[in-house]
This record gives structure tokens, sequence and C-alpha cells, in this order.
């Protein structure tokens, strides 16, 4: 929960990370129910350490897309509820965009980036480059062509044995191994434009691994050594394609890897701005802000509006080309 200069008044997480690890991955309905089951009583929580009711908040935001849609449908659906019962606006949100906005949340920063920056999302689902020019003015510089960057950490933890989601289990195994010990490619480095590519890399994890000659540790740091250069050849690109970025902004799970971080610090001469981990990942204050920022910009969206399991950025419009929807009566 936000205050309207931006500033965190209350926040909540619950995790569902033990109850798909069994399973080796996110399973969409244990998902979906349990965000049914926690969704009402961490806004209750999170109401009362605000000492705030619903009636006197501002608007209410929620994730509309992308991802898994009976989660999205949950939320949404919630979020549409207190708007309703309040007589407060809605917002829909990209959470792509969340991502794309959070470097802008007040106090983050010693100062929030000025458009139009580089966007570097590299998460389980997502792997792309992208020049924010502003507000719900966004262009993709490029994308993975097949696995996300996030997805191929957990495959390759998964074949070397180690725990989901695996990105920070194997970065912990990495610490520990030599990079130099086993020779795995660097899919699309030196190759015009910013686009990714870690399906071949992923193979060569898996080969590395049948022929048990190597130590798994050696394997992971050969792994994350080849990911963080990729990374960084790819942002240099970025930054050849908008050579007038202010920052480059990296987000998602895979920003929390050190090795990963410090080659894109090395990559370009920008600045770069890395969330702390909380706001890295999905989380709810990202959400807000994004709310906020297109309900100052005079948007809101009507109840009709149905949550969105693909949802590319480049399909957003700035708020200005935005029919606004008032808020409703009940």
């Amino acid at each position: 929960m936000l205050d309207g200069e931006g500033r965190i008044l209350a926040e909540a997480v619950f995790t569902q990370s033990e109850e798909h690890a069994r399973f080796g991955g996110v399973v969409p309905e244990i998902a979906a129910r349990a965000h049914l089951q926690r969704l009402g009583g961490l806004v209750r929580g999170v109401l009362a350490e605000a000492g705030l009711g619903v009636g006197e908040l501002g608007g209410i935001a929620a994730t509309a897309g992308p991802g898994l849609i009976g989660g999205l449908v949950v939320g949404a659906t919630f979020g549409k509820g207190l708007a309703m019962g309040a007589g407060l606006p809605f917002i829909g949100v990209n959470h792509l965009e969340a991502h794309a906005l959070t470097a802008r949340l007040p106090g983050l920063f010693p100062q929030a980036p000025a458009y139009p920056y580089l966007l570097l999302l590299v998460s389980g689902g997502h792997c792309q480059c992208v020049a924010v020019e502003g507000l719900g003015r966004y262009r993709r510089l490029g994308t993975t062509l097949d696995d996300a960057v996030g997805e191929a950490f957990d495959k390759a933890a998964k074949l070397l044995g180690l725990p989901w989601p695996g990105g920070a289990h194997l970065e912990r195994l990495a610490a520990t191994g030599d990079a130099s010990a086993v020779k795995l490619p660097r899919p699309m480095l030196g190759r015009p434009g910013c686009d990714f590519s870690f399906s071949g890399l992923k193979t060569a994890v898996a080969q590395a691994v049948a022929k048990g000659l190597y130590r798994p540790q050696d394997i992971a740091a050969a792994f994350q050594t080849s990911v963080a250069a990729v990374v960084a050849d790819r942002a240099r690109h970025a930054h050849a394609m908008l050579p007038g970025a202010t920052a480059l902004v990296v987000a998602g799970g895979v920003a929390a890897n050190q090795t990963v971080r410090a080659s894109l610090a090395a990559a370009t001469p920008l600045p770069l701005l890395a969330p702390p981990l909380r706001l890295c990942t999905d989380n709810a204050v990202m959400v807000a802000w994004a709310g906020l920022e297109r309900l100052r910009a005079g948007q809101s969206d009507p109840m009709a509006l149905a949550p969105r399991p693909r949802w590319p950025l480049d399909e957003l419009r700035p708020p200005d080309e935005v029919a606004v929807t008032p808020p409703s009566s009940h």
C-alpha cells in the first residue's frame, strides 16, 4: 500500500514456494487456490498495518496480466470487488509495466531515472530488453527466442540435483566452482541486436552432467559465467540501439544474481539500477506504484477489463490515448 507520493505504508508477501517445490515448478491450480485462500487475509492485514479503511483509499490496482490465468482472475476479481464496493477507480496493471516503472519508486534510488532508460527484464517467465520512453511508451528491443533466463537457471539447477526454485541454489554452488573447468557455449554473443537464446546452453549443461567428468560446482560456475557474459553483451547492444538512455534498470528474479549484476555494471557506462530483491521479483508494491502512476495521469479501467495471460508491453498505450473510465457510483 502506497500513499499519494508513492511512499510505502504497508506491504505483505505470501510465498507458495514450499507448496510447489515438491512438483519441481509452479502448478497453476495450486497457485490459484492459494490466491483465493490467502488474498483476503493479506489485504485485511495490510489495511490494519496502515491504519486505513478501504473507503479511505484513492484507488485499487491489481495485476491483470500477463501470467497464469487462474491467479490473474482471482486477483483482478478481488480488486474489482473492493473498488466497486467503495466507489473507487480500478486500474488493471500489466505486471511487465510494473517492473519497468519500479526504479521510479520514490526513495529507492538517489535519483529516479529520467526517460528514456533501458529495462532488462530477466525472470523465470520473461527475458527482454525494453526501451522505456515514457508511461505507456515501451519499445521492445530484443527478447528470448526460446527459454527465459530464469527458466534456464531452474533447468540447469534441476540437472545438477538442486532444489526448486534453483537460481539461488545454483549461485551458492557456483561460488565454490571453477568456471574455466567446463567449456559451455555463450549463445548469441556478439550477434547484432539484443535477442537471447538459452536452449542450447541448457542442452550443453545436460551433456556435461551426463558425461560425469566434471564437478557439479564447476558446471554451475561455467553456466552462470556464460549467462552473465551473454546478458552483458545483450545489454551493450541494447545501449547502442538506445544511445540516449539515462540508465540501465534490471528487474526480475535473475537480477538478484551477483555475477550477473557485476557483468551488467561493467557492460555499459550507464548507471545500473537494480531494485532490492523483494522489489525485483513480482510484488504488490510495484503493482501499486504502476497503478498510482496511471491514476495520476487520469487513467482508470472498466470493470469489464478481462485478465490477459499474454499482454506484451508494446501493446500498452500512454494514458492520454486511453479512454478514462469514471469511478463506479456503487
